[in-house]
């Protein structure tokens, strides 16, 4: 223990040992001293001790002050620099710090290798976390550790592992990783890994290899080492070879380190089980579970097919799903349907399926259909001329037309008549009558004067029958100049 942490303990417990010998003191000098007035003496008091007393300062001392504990051991010593006459280390504070004693700073040491001699290389503590030791002789080994420094005494040293060379490095080994290697490295079952890292370092650095902390097995992974990098090659990689792959290069006392994570995968197993949960309707409910082997990778969705018992063939229905429970719709009513499915991971769907044990029959309901009676409608109806017949002029020698439209079931029978005679055009080729559609027609084929007068159409079925009439007349060509002349007057 230094000299200041000694005078931290003694200067509270030379107050304490001196206060509670002065107060014993006074309380014996008390006990001898007689009252003015004489009573019957009292029972003698023992005479306290000084060794006693000193006990019970202590004792409160101890309790007033508890007893400090020193902190653990710095983490992580290393060597962050060299050159022929100096060697700069680094490392992290301890791990854990007592609260009521704190850190008040390090002590590096050092010593020859093949020495027990150990001196200290700063004489005053140093709150730093990084140190120069410095005057150093070109070519010496050196042991080097670090000790933390508190009221509760020392630290466990934390020793570099191996001794320390005292030369100046030509350039620090340096590892560049790719960029594609920064990220997980992914390959399928069967694939060649080969795996070029460039690094560089003066003097050649000496190149190690780690798979998850230990060393490489040379039956499944070989290392090529050069000048400039270093190779990983697998012929042909199998799930065992994922990992955590690293290189460490080194020249003397410092190292540079790189990791990769190497994942192989493959296709995934079958879902564990698939059931039909319920059937209703058109309508079949489907759960399943995850496959016991994703292949080293997940499980991306699952892909869900159907097959018609009838047919035996399957069909997609679901691609690319992610959840384990699925709703089928649509269903033909009378079928009987089978269900498998298959899980997809990055290389693809798994080989195997897994496939209901039982079936779903999508029952076929009996519908008992009653028509409605069919009421014919009755389109029958007595005879109505949509189109009566307007009155019309024509000269002599230029052939006319009435018009009329009729309409009714069944079909009326049409007779025209002039002047309420029936005319007949197989009596008089003059008259031409015709119906086609329900449209009525009389030509008048080259009128004379005597062919005017007042013409009738008449409807007639069994319902009833109707008559529409219009007048013609026939005039001369000098009639129908004078009357036209009249009308521009």
């Amino acid at each position: 223990m230094d000299s200041r942490t000694l005078l931290s303990y003694l200067l509270p417990l030379t107050f304490y040992v001196n206060a509670h010998l002065t107060s014993a003191a006074a309380a014996d000098a008390a006990s001898v001293e007689e009252p003015p007035n004489a009573y019957p003496p009292p029972t003698p008091i023992p005479q306290r001790s000084t060794n006693s007393t000193l006990y019970n300062a202590l004792s409160e001392f101890c309790l007033r002050f508890p007893t400090v504990e020193p902190t653990s051991e710095p983490l992580e010593v290393t060597v962050d620099d060299k050159s022929d006459t100096s060697v700069t280390i680094t490392w992290r504070p301890p791990k854990t710090i007592p609260a009521n004693s704190g850190l008040d700073g390090y002590t590096v040491e050092i010593t020859k290798e093949g020495t027990e001699d150990w001196k200290a290389a700063n004489e005053d503590l140093t709150v730093s976390c990084r140190y120069v030791i410095k005057n150093q002789t070109t070519g010496d080994r050196l042991l080097i550790r670090v000790v933390a420094v508190n009221p509760g005494g020392r630290s466990p040293p934390a020793t570099i592992a191996d001794p320390v060379l005292v030369k100046e490095v030509g350039a620090r080994p340096k590892v560049r990783l790719p960029r594609f290697l920064r990220q997980r490295y992914v390959k399928k079952v069967g694939e060649k890994i080969n795996i070029v890292i460039p690094y560089s370092g003066k003097p050649k650095p000496v190149v190690s290899w780690l798979k998850d902390g230990q060393p490489l097995d040379s039956k499944r992974a070989n290392i090529r080492t050069s000048d400039r990098d270093s190779i990983l090659f697998i012929r042909q990689a199998e799930r065992v070879d994922s990992g955590s792959y690293e290189m460490c290069v080194k020249v003397d006392d410092f190292e540079d380190k790189a990791a990769i994570i190497i994942q192989i995968i493959e296709l995934p197993g079958p879902p564990a089980s698939i059931k039909i949960v319920d059937v209703w309707g058109f309508n079949v409910a489907l759960e399943w579970t995850v496959p016991k082997d994703n292949g080293n990778t997940e499980i991306t969705g699952y892909t869900v097919q159907k097959a018609d018992k009838k047919t035996g063939d399957w069909f997609n229905i679901l691609e690319h799903y992610t959840r384990l429970n699925a709703t089928i719709s649509d269903l033909i009513m009378g079928n009987t349907y089978t269900f498998r499915v298959f899980a997809e991971n990055k290389c693809g769907l798994s080989e195997e399926c897994a496939v209901t044990k039982g079936e779903a029959t999508i029952v076929k309901e009996v519908i008992d259909y009653k028509p409605t009676p069919f009421v014919e409608h009755d389109f029958t109806e007595a005879p109505k001329f949509t189109t009566v017949l307007n009155d019309r002029s024509t000269t002599v020698g230029y052939s006319t037309k009435l018009l009329c439209s009729v309409r009714g079931c069944p079909k009326p029978k049409i007779m025209w008549m002039k002047n309420k005679m029936i005319l007949n055009n197989m009596d008089n080729p003059k008259y031409r009558m015709i119906s086609t559609g329900g449209i009525c027609t009389l030509e008048i084929r080259k009128p004379g004067p005597y062919d005017g007068g007042e013409y009738v159409c008449r409807a007639e079925n069994t319902l009833g029958k109707v008559d529409t009439g219009c007048k013609l007349e026939v005039r001369k060509p000098g009639q129908a100049d004078a009357d036209k002349d009249k009308k521009e007057q």
